[in-house]
């Protein structure tokens, strides 16, 4: 019989977050977050945190919330993105920030959830991400060592999941979050849709639900657009 991890809502699924935590949170840009895992870090006021995602989407959405409170110490990303709150912090020395490769933040995310703790990439040599970080030659080729990132708690968002954790993502959502799923001590996904253990077709499934610890039914997701680009009539 499948496990039941099905909790009420978000405030039961983040119960264990303390302050100076190390959190991964899923999606690109504003599409695939968390968003009823980030607002309740918000209402809990928890700070000192670490956080590792592609992004921050923007200033009053998603992470945005959470910068715009001071509560995150450290982001682990790859570009700084539209968040102009981002943006500054940087800049004036408030936010420790970390800068990734794409592809090597996807890597070392996967890389922690398969228990691989490190790897070489060329992706960064002859940059400041190489700096301090081991060299090897690959076929003729310099490539750096790159350690795997884990962390306390995972949250990820899915479109549809069932009581047994078992997730699927739609379209562009499926980025970051199967990755990150893999590697939280503690990994919580929100759901559009939940239904019982059993009812999805095993053959869909992205993430299976051995990853998964809590799971909960999301409310009042907003569907936005980062940045609207038009064209005037000609």
């Amino acid at each position: 019989m499948a496990l039941n991890k099905l909790v009420a809502d978000a405030k039961i699924a983040l119960e264990g977050v303390q302050n100076d935590m190390t959190f991964m949170v899923g999606g690109f840009g504003l599409c695939g977050i968390p968003e009823n895992s980030i607002s309740e870090m918000v209402n809990r006021g928890i700070t000192g945190l670490t956080c590792i995602s592609n992004n921050a989407g923007v200033d009053d959405f998603g992470l945005g919330l959470l910068l715009q409170g001071k509560q995150i110490k450290k982001m682990i990303s790859s570009y700084v993105g539209e968040n102009d709150e981002f943006e500054r912090q940087m800049l004036s020395g408030e936010l420790e920030v970390d800068l990734i490769p794409q592809g090597s933040l996807a890597e070392r995310c996967r890389a922690g959830g398969a228990g691989i703790p490190a790897f070489y990439t060329p992706a960064g040599y002859g940059t400041e991400v190489a700096e301090g970080k081991e060299v090897r030659v690959f076929d003729g080729k310099p490539h750096i060592l790159e350690a795997a990132l884990h962390a306390d708690f995972a949250f990820v968002k899915a479109w549809k999941g069932d009581t047994a954790g078992n997730l699927i993502y739609k379209a562009t959502a499926k980025n970051f979050n199967p990755l990150m799923a893999m590697a939280g001590k503690i990994t919580v996904a929100e759901v559009e849709i939940l239904v019982p253990a059993g009812e999805l077709d095993p053959n869909q499934i992205h993430t299976p639900g051995v990853f998964v610890q809590r799971i909960f039914q999301g409310t009042d997701y907003q569907k936005r657009i980062e940045r609207v680009t038009t064209r005037s009539k000609s």
